[in-house]
């Protein structure tokens, strides 16, 4: 009871555990392309495997009682990440921000304490990893060449550099759940493990946590439309370059990724398995249903 929040909290700060989430935002936003990548990508998920393998899995009884408070802040930290995000006016703010909202999903499922919640929020890492990795290459390319990340100064993308706007838009529906993307398949499996329980307040979490959903469509649509379609803002963008072959192929394996999970999730699934079941066979004795 004294030591699993300060492992929880101490690997949760990684995973953007709120409300000690607030080194996110700047610090993906300050490091380069590549940095920003990785950390998103890689590193953060560090912070969800260390809540679930060392302080989930060592500590099953404190996990349990424990177990509504993780849930809390994790509603907390995706309603007010999606709705912090909204406010952003600067891309790589934007998908800093909505990391935040989407990591919050995978301690909410950790926090569940049942084998469909936290085999999706397994996924959840994998997926989130791969699309938010994705995410900030494009951010990156359409930096480089643009000079500028602000959204009011872009526009009309799609006719100068339509790969880089392809890949931008992808990342962007994968992020907001839509069907046979990864993200999807990862969110719903949260989500019916959530609904296992019967607890008002674990289903009133649950639900809240889905309502986020229509606001992460909201700003991830709205960012698209303003700086990949539309009329051209700056006549100097009519003689960019689009992407160059070893950019292609960088962001076509992280695509590649994403629709796989997204269209044949069972093969990771069938991966991730064994390790949950590992872990509920040491904390399924805590619980109560």
């Amino acid at each position: 009871m004294i030591f699993f929040p300060l492992a929880f909290v101490g690997f949760g700060i990684f995973g953007a555990l709120f409300p000690f989430h607030t080194w996110v935002p700047d610090g993906h936003s300050s490091a380069p392309t590549a940095a920003s990548m990785f950390l998103a990508g890689i590193s953060m998920k560090l912070g969800g495997y260390g809540c679930l393998r060392v302080a989930t899995y060592l500590m099953p009884e404190a996990a349990h009682e424990y177990a509504p408070l993780i849930i809390l802040l994790s509603a907390i930290a995706i309603i007010y990440g999606a709705f912090a995000t909204m406010m952003q006016t600067d891309l790589k703010y934007i998908n800093a921000y909505s990391s935040v909202s989407h990591c919050g999903f995978v301690l909410l499922g950790i926090g569940m304490l049942n084998e469909t919640a936290i085999t999706g929020a397994v996924m959840q890492m994998v997926s989130h990893g791969l699309m938010t990795a994705l995410f900030f290459a494009a951010i990156g390319m359409i930096y480089e060449r643009t000079h500028t990340r602000m959204v009011a100064q872009l526009g009309g993308l799609l006719k100068v550099m339509p790969f880089i706007s392809s890949i931008f838009v992808i990342a962007g529906l994968c992020s907001l759940g839509l069907p046979g993307f990864s993200g999807f398949v990862s969110e719903m499996t949260i989500f019916m493990g959530a609904w296992q329980h019967a607890d008002l307040w674990y289903r009133a979490a649950t639900i809240a946590s889905c309502a986020s959903i229509v606001v992460t469509a909201v700003y991830i649509l709205r960012a698209a439309g303003k700086a990949i379609m539309g009329p051209i803002a700056d006549e100097h963008h009519l003689h960019l370059g689009d992407a160059a072959w070893n950019e292609k192929l960088a962001a076509v394996l992280l695509l590649s990724g994403i629709v796989v999970i997204g269209i044949a999730p069972f093969w990771l699934t069938q991966l991730i398995t064994p390790g949950v079941n590992g872990i509920m066979a040491n904390i399924g004795r805590t619980l109560s249903f």
